[in-house]
């Protein structure tokens, strides 16, 4: 039976590129003629993203897929953590909800989880020429060495080569790299085939004198120095640069409040890139200023970051922007919060009841099930009517509603609530098919009394298609992708 070769990047510490390595590597793969599948055992991200058959995975190893040419499976990403708290997190195994548990429990029993990694990868191995397998955090977190299951225990169980990387836009990337070789054991050092450094900025020969010296000190090969690419590809998580930046100077200002348990800001990368749009994070009244559009986006915690937004001052300062007519969108757990009420009786968020902010006539009630489907949906809410969705849902609660829809789902099902200048959705990506962009840029550049730039509708797919390409070429041309191939063979050092 065909078996697929692997390779596996893993980093020095989180946040160094290693899911957009791996998106270039799938990319580059597949452009070769491979069949391409990414894996990764445990992802810790609040951006998920529901599969065609209702499952739910890591937003990263979607994009990986995405990058590959082939839909998204579940089996790509069978452990899936989402932080609920600063010691919990809700654990999904093979798309399923299993439940909450401390971090301590579950690092009780996570090898119980090495027959469910090891027969999603298997699966996939028999389906596919290569593998990438991306890593999580360090490999030298020496107090996790034991029960490793994520980066060099995964590279045991399927016998990976790996490819280390670092990051030397933070700072101090020799050490990071001759840190992170040093604190392994003899037999992780030995599958490390090469090291990349990434993010680099300059002239690449000024690094040559320090390069030499790594590679004598490890006895290990640098295979390339990966510029600071411009690339504008989803991020996983809460390290996303996007989520620093104030947004560039365009005609309209958006505004998304970066709630503590934020999740699926990758709603708003098509945004940005609308001529008319500068997208901004902010976390204070101060920040929040008088934008013309204010979101509040998905959370893993809506009861929880409600009380933030209540006890931060935003609340009172979205309220008042409302109430002078700027525009306010909810999505999903931001949707709830615009409400009246919000109930747990299971206690799913915690228990008990709390008050909402009281902008759209909805009340919601949450429960232990999850609701994950994906859904077309055509807007009916009159600024934007007749915009054309393809979304999904992953939210726990049910919604009651007295007001008219935001739009309509392709079962015939209302979603979402609008009232005057309040928007409310459950439906994730609803910018993704470009469709409702332009309609928002006019509807928000009318009630501003300038012109709006047109600018011709591009799905979120259609767009990534370009910049994983532009990846692609990027690592091309910085990585020595002959003794790359030559890992992936197992001929490497």
């Amino acid at each position: 039976m065909k078996k697929a070769k692997c390779i596996m990047v893993q980093g020095t510490m989180s946040g160094v590129g290693k899911s957009i390595l791996c998106a270039g590597l799938c990319r580059i793969f597949t452009q070769d003629g491979l069949k391409v599948a990414p894996f990764k055992s445990q992802n810790m991200a609040l951006n998920s993203y529901v599969t065609r058959d209702g499952m739910e995975m890591g937003r990263a190893q979607v994009v990986q897929a995405q990058a590959a040419g082939v839909e998204p499976d579940v089996r790509m990403n069978p452990i899936l953590l989402k932080p609920s708290s600063d010691i919990g997190s809700q654990v999904i195994v093979n798309g399923e909800v299993q439940g909450q548990m401390s971090a301590s429990d579950y690092f009780k029993m996570k090898r119980q989880l090495i027959p469910d990694i090891l027969k999603a990868y298997n699966g996939l191995a028999e389906e596919n020429d290569v593998i990438v397998i991306e890593g999580a955090g360090s490999p030298a977190e020496i107090n996790l060495r034991a029960d490793d299951i994520v980066n060099m225990g995964m590279a045991e169980l399927v016998d990976a080569p790996v490819l280390l990387a670092g990051d030397i836009d933070r700072g101090g990337v020799f050490a990071q790299l001759y840190g992170t070789v040093a604190l392994l054991e003899e037999k992780e050092r030995a599958r490390i085939g090469g090291m990349i450094i990434n993010k680099f900025r300059g002239d690449v020969e000024i690094l040559r004198p320090g390069l030499s010296m790594l590679e004598e000190k490890t006895g290990i090969p640098i295979l390339g120095v990966v510029p600071y690419l411009s690339v504008n590809i989803d991020d996983e998580d809460s390290l996303a640069p996007r989520l620093e930046a104030q947004g560039e100077k365009k005609a309209l200002d958006i505004a998304v409040v970066r709630l503590p348990r934020i999740s699926n800001f990758t709603d708003f990368t098509l945004l940005d890139e609308h001529p008319s749009m500068g997208v901004r994070y902010v976390q204070s009244s101060r920040e929040l200023g008088e934008p013309d559009l204010v979101i509040l986006p998905g959370t893993k915690s809506t009861m929880s970051d409600l009380l933030w937004l209540r006890q931060s001052g935003l609340e009172t300062a979205v309220c008042k922007l409302a109430n002078k007519g700027v525009p306010v969108l909810g999505i999903c757990g931001g949707y709830q919060m615009l409400g009246e009420m919000l109930s747990d009786p299971s206690g799913s968020e915690g228990g008990g009841e709390m008050r909402g902010m009281g902008l759209l006539p909805i009340r919601t009630v949450f429960h232990p099930q999850k609701t994950r489907t994906r859904m077309q949906a055509e807007v009916t809410a009159a600024p934007f009517a007749g915009a054309k969705l393809d979304g999904y849902e992953i939210h726990t609660g049910k919604t009651e509603v007295r007001g008219e829809p935001f739009c309509i789902l392709e079962n015939g099902e209302k979603d979402g609530c609008v009232k005057e200048n309040i928007f409310g959705t459950y439906l994730h990506g609803l910018f993704d098919t470009g469709s409702l962009t332009q309609k928002l840029a006019e509807y928000l550049c009318a009630r501003k009394g300038i012109s709006c730039e047109n600018a011709s509708p591009i799905s979120h797919l259609a767009y990534q298609e370009q910049q994983f390409d532009l990846l692609a070429q990027g690592i091309r041309d910085s990585l020595d992708m002959k003794a790359v191939y030559a890992l992936l063979e197992g001929r490497g050092r």
